[in-house]
């Protein structure tokens, strides 16, 4: 994620614009973060998730390929390894 200082963000929205564009953007003051800038897409997103009282179950064809291929590529941290042994006795 592309973090900026909010002056920076100020003086130059429109570049910032284009870059939310593909990707939220932490804006930052004085080092921290406090708030951030997303595409429309992302947002709705977002407040579709937070929004979302019950959970309910995806099927493929409503994940984007990006999604699909995270999913398939993730591991499980290792400290987790022990959980493993457990399925396993």
């Amino acid at each position: 994620m592309v973090e900026v200082p909010a002056t920076e963000f100020a003086k130059n929205f429109g570049r910032y614009k284009e870059i939310a564009q593909r990707e939220p953007l932490a804006i930052t003051v004085h080092g921290r973060t406090s708030g951030y800038f997303m595409s429309e897409h992302e947002y709705a997103e977002y407040q579709r998730l937070k929004t979302k009282a019950a959970r309910r179950a995806l099927h493929i064809s409503e994940l984007s390929e990006e999604t699909v291929m995270a999913i398939s590529t993730a591991r499980m941290d290792s400290k987790h390894d022990h959980l493993n042994k457990l399925m396993n006795d």
